[in-house]
């Protein structure tokens, strides 16, 4: 397979910043627990995926131990999100990544612990012969995007949080005239009932 970068956003796993729709069912410092636990696991993934450089792309700064460990037990690079909306904030990644020269790159979240080393080296794979290659969100999002070289246009003018996501991604594409693969659909773990898809043994008992 040919190599292809994988990015990560990620949000500092700290009581009251991160996972807060979580909050009402674990509490601030559980939440935080299980965003850290989310972070670490997402990359592990990536780098047991084995696809190309692994960069970890950190809000609202870099000091939290997890993103050291990211650093130091899987050789990400790591970088600030910088200011912008979700949609800014991932074009950013995308031109940023394409500066430094033309490999493929995908780019996920932290949130949905199904996108595990098999299915990103799927999703890459996909790249060989699309534009673009998205894993869909139950809720109506996506939990991965990635392009053969940035498309700025697809993060334009989305209602990002919203179950329209993914259709709108859909119809920028089409008006791109960019060819792309679906993937089967994950689950993001954002609200209380989502905890149900969470992994065996994942919370505490």
């Amino acid at each position: 397979m040919k190599p292809c970068g994988i990015a990560i956003l990620a949000k500092a796993p700290r009581p009251g910043l991160a996972k807060t729709r979580l909050a009402p069912a674990l509490g601030e410092a559980g939440a935080a627990a299980l965003a850290e636990r989310l972070l670490d696991h997402a990359v592990a993934q990536a780098a047991a995926a084995a696809l190309g450089p692994l960069a970890l792309w950190a809000t609202p700064d870099m000091a939290h131990p997890a993103f050291g460990r990211a650093r130091d037990r899987h050789g990400a690079v790591l970088a600030l999100q910088g200011e912008g909306d979700l949609g800014q904030r991932m074009a950013r990644v995308f031109a940023q990544h394409a500066a430094a020269g033309p490999l493929p790159l995908l780019l996920m979240g932290t949130d949905a612990p199904a996108l595990d080393a098999a299915l990103l080296r799927r999703a890459a794979a996909a790249l060989q012969d699309h534009d673009a290659v998205y894993v869909p969100a139950l809720d109506g999002g996506y939990a991965l995007v990635g392009l053969r070289r940035p498309a700025p246009s697809l993060f334009a003018g989305i209602a990002w949080s919203t179950p329209q996501v993914m259709a709108q991604t859909r119809a920028a594409l089409a008006a791109a005239g960019l060819r792309h693969a679906e993937l089967p659909p994950v689950a993001d773990i954002d609200e209380p009932a989502d905890l149900a898809r969470l992994p065996p043994g994942w919370l505490p008992a």
